[in-house]
Parts: structure tokens; sequence; C-alpha cells
């Protein structure tokens, strides 16, 4: 199963990258999509000294709200289960923040904040809804056998929290986890947008926008596609590890 994912994945690579090369050949909306070749060659040029320190900004304000927002998440789903009565309230509060246009609470952060705290701040809201729901689903996914055999020896929520529905959890939670990555990726890059910074991978995408670099535009998008794919990759692995027995389902 494995072999064959690898397989598919790599054939739909090529595939990409034959339709990007007929229509980079085909001179498509006016020549603003350069070959892939030209593209690589342009990133060759650049160097580490563009890319280098501008995805490991990004990186590091994408980290920072992937944590923020998937331990708030995870914690507000922790208390719905304890506390019932307050599911409401979360709720509406998750679907506030998933429904709110983060680019208009972007600016009021900047300028309330200012530096990389929008940054932060739009990495996590993007992660906060699919880690929650996923994690509340999980835990409410707990053997019921499980739960009333703690309940008979005494055990109270905590206990069923603690030694059922948490592992229960876990590949619910994980799974929301693997889509948080790359949404974090996208809210750092477009707290960049944003401005008050001076490097990331969205501030120099603007810049080569500004400038008509169509190149090293796109060369800076596969540098934002390779960061989330690579956030992607990293929870995945860490999934496989922590859950094996849903590798079989995988």
């Amino acid at each position: 199963m494995s072999t064959r994912k690898w397989l598919g994945g790599a054939a739909g690579i090529a595939a990409l990258l034959a339709l990007w090369s007929i229509l980079a050949v085909m001179n498509v909306a006016g020549g603003t999509v350069p070959g892939p070749w030209r593209v690589l060659h342009t990133m060759y040029t650049d160097g580490w000294a563009l890319y280098g320190p501008n995805f490991e900004i990004t990186a590091w304000g994408a980290l920072q709200g992937f944590l923020w927002g998937n331990l708030l998440a995870i914690a507000l789903a922790v208390l719905v289960v304890l506390i019932p009565p307050i599911e409401m309230l979360v709720t509406q509060l998750a679907i506030l923040s998933y429904c709110t246009p983060l680019l208009a609470l972007g600016p009021i952060i900047l300028v309330v904040f200012g530096g990389r705290t929008p940054t932060v701040f739009l990495a996590a809201m993007y992660c906060f809804f699919t880690t929650m729901v996923g994690t509340v689903s999980g835990l409410r996914s707990a053997d019921g056998t499980s739960l009333d055999l703690i309940r008979a020896y005494g055990g109270g929520r905590w206990q069923q929290l603690r030694r059922v529905q948490l592992i229960a959890a876990l590949p619910n939670t994980l799974a929301a986890l693997k889509i948080a990555a790359p949404s974090a990726v996208l809210g750092a890059i477009i707290g960049e947008y944003l401005g008050g910074v001076d490097s990331g991978i969205g501030v120099a995408l603007t810049a080569a926008q500004n400038a008509y670099e169509v190149p090293r535009t796109w060369g800076m998008a596969l540098a934002a596609a390779a960061l989330a794919g690579l956030g992607y990759a990293l929870v995945a692995l860490v999934a496989r590890v922590a859950v094996p027995w849903t590798r079989a389902e995988a």
C-alpha cells in the first residue's frame, strides 16, 4: 500500500511538471508562467542567501502560531468534555474564529501590538478550529464500555479522560494537527503580507511581485509550498510513531 502511494505521488508530480512545462511553452497569461527549470535555476542562483533567512523566519512564526493555536484548541476541547455546560460557548467561539475574516483582524493586531505578532496570531487562528473540532470528536469516540468500567470502579470524569478518552482521541487529534501544520504556514505568510516586518517568505514574495520578477515569485511560492509540506510531513511522522495501530488503516 505504501509503495502504491509513493508511485501515485511520483506520477502526480510528473504530470504536474509536464502540465506546467506545456503552459510555459504556450506562453499562457502573457508569459507569467515560467518553465519549471527556469524557476529552479533562479532559485539556485538566488541561493540560500535569499531563501534561507526568509524560510527560517516564516517557519519560526508558523511554529509559534501552531503551538499556541493548537494548545488553546486542545485545552478547550478537554474543558468541553469535563464541563459539558460550556460546550455552547466554546463552540460559538470556535465558529466565530473560523468565520471571521482574519485579514480584517490582522491590521488591528498589527496596530495594537506591532512587530511579528500578526504573523503568530494568524497562524494560530488558522489552526484553532480544525484542531478543536478534531479533538472533541476524538474524545467523544472513546469506547463506552471502557468508560463504564472506570465509572464502576469509582473513577470520575478526570479518570475517564486520562485513562480512556485521551488515548482514544489521539488519531483524530493528530489527523487535525496534520491539517493545522500547513494552515499555520498560510497564516504566517498572510501575516507577513500585512506589513510591519522586513523579512519572511511573504515579504520576499511581495517584493518579487512588485519588481515583476516572475521566476523569483514562483520560486518563493514553491518555498512556501515546501514549508507547508514539511510541516505536514513532520506531524505525519509523529502520528505514525504515536499511534502505530492506525497504520493499517492509512
